[in-house]
């Protein structure tokens, strides 16, 4: 019998996260179900992934933090002795403003802090995947729609998308592969609470009428993490429903 390969899952308790662990592990694979807070969210999902017969472990690290990083990385190769997947799907901070009236606070908390935390998760797995492994990075469409007052964050997603190019190139020798799942807006609470139809609007500019779910983000992260995407490397994925 086929050992399970082992997935971590950054931000794994909700949304995207959530339904990419529940994925992974209907797929055959032990999932490491990382969350910041919310230990109830991360071990009810842990319990679905169980109940299903599905192998899943919440274990909690903040994704800001490079030495929780870096211990989040140990508790895996501790337990399971090395991993397979890498899914960078957890933020870490977000400010929204025009460039122009950016304070430099904005600027650290926004660009430093997430492209930081990216810079050391990736790191941390490009050193310690198997052979054959896998990194996915969450990415977003507003690198490719320039949207007013996103442009920080955006920029923090672009150096993302920059940095898995370059790490396909650097791990491809171990059969690593390294790709951007870039998505157009998900359904989520916070984002169906927006003012004034905001959800609906965006749904009526997509070609399929609607807003994605989390599970349509979590098919192409399980794609990728798959055998069927060995020869899928060095790219940023479109998952926009044809937003961008």
């Amino acid at each position: 019998m086929t050992a399970r390969r082992i997935a971590l899952v950054t931000g794994g308790s909700r949304g995207i996260g959530s339904a990419a662990s529940r994925q992974l592990a209907a797929d055959d694979v032990t999932v490491v179900v990382n969350y910041h807070t919310n230990a109830e969210a991360a071990q009810k999902v842990v319990d679905e992934i169980r109940e299903g017969g599905g192998e899943a472990v919440p274990v909690q690290a903040d994704i800001g933090d490079p030495a929780q990083v870096r211990a989040l990385f140990d508790t895996v190769e501790d337990r399971f002795g090395a991993l397979d997947i890498y899914v960078n799907n957890a933020n870490t901070a977000a400010t929204f403003s025009t460039i122009a009236d950016a304070p430099d606070e904005h600027f650290e908390q926004t660009f430093l802090t997430n492209t930081r935390s990216m810079f050391v998760a990736l790191r941390e797995a490009a050193r310690r995947l198997r052979c054959d492994g896998r990194i996915i990075f969450v990415s977003s469409g507003v690198t490719k729609m320039h949207i007013p007052k996103f442009g920080l964050y955006a920029a923090t997603k672009a150096a993302g998308e920059q940095m898995i190019r370059t790490l396909a190139h650097e791990c491809g020798a171990r059969g690593v592969t390294a790709n951007s799942v870039v998505l157009g807006p998900i359904r989520s609470a916070s984002f169906d609470d927006r003012p004034g139809g905001a959800a609906e609007g965006i749904a009526q500019q997509t070609p399929l009428g609607r807003i994605g779910e989390p599970e349509d983000a979590a098919d192409v992260i399980a794609f990728l993490a798959s055998d069927a995407g060995r020869w899928i490397t060095g790219q940023s994925i479109n998952a926009g429903g044809g937003l961008y």
